[in-house]
């Protein structure tokens, strides 16, 4: 049973780490434990992660990992296609699984920080319409949508909106962190 155990743990994530292991070869650099360890950590949170949640995160298994030896290990996760980068309007930067991912947008609760991840045929429909009507060639989007979800709404019964020039306050809530 261990050895099974083993052997699954070995392929999890197989082909991503074939990725980056190519990648950071190509770049000129070599492999060392800082960045598997921060690679494995990646890949097996599917949260939206800064680049301070990763190195929280990396610090609870390896305290001598820097922060800036996880943020050069995130540039380059981007760089091979592993990561994406994202941005939710709170003025940080995120990254989310990349790989072998469905494109997806977000949804992001102002109140709270809630994300919610949806995927519309509809919508990519209509942007690819536009796109050509427009004689545009999209290389590629990112789809925010801002507002109060479902519990904030509960909470709050009488939220006021603000005015429509203005620039609404985001707190993306996290799930590490102090």
């Amino acid at each position: 049973m261990f050895s099974e155990i083993m052997a699954a743990k070995k392929e999890e994530f197989k082909d991503e780490k074939e990725v980056f292991l190519d990648h950071i070869q190509k770049s000129g650099l070599r492999r060392t434990a800082q960045r598997d360890l921060i690679l494995d950590i990646f890949l097996r949170t599917e949260d939206h992660l800064s680049s301070e949640d990763l190195y929280w995160l990396v610090q609870k298994e390896d305290p001598s990992i820097g922060h800036t030896t996880v943020y050069r290990t995130l540039k380059l996760l981007t760089e091979a296609g592993l990561a994406r980068e994202v941005r939710f309007g709170d003025g940080k930067t995120y990254y989310e699984h990349h790989y072998d991912h469905a494109h997806h947008d977000h949804m992001i609760c102002t109140e709270c920080g809630k994300v919610i991840e949806f995927f519309s045929a509809e919508i990519e429909e209509l942007q690819d319409e536009m796109a050509e009507k427009f004689g545009f060639k999209p290389t590629h989007h990112s789809l925010r949508l801002l507002g109060i979800c479902a519990e904030c709404q509960n909470k709050e019964k009488d939220l006021s909106s603000a005015a429509s020039g203005a620039q609404p306050r985001i707190r993306v809530k996290t799930v590490f962190g102090n």
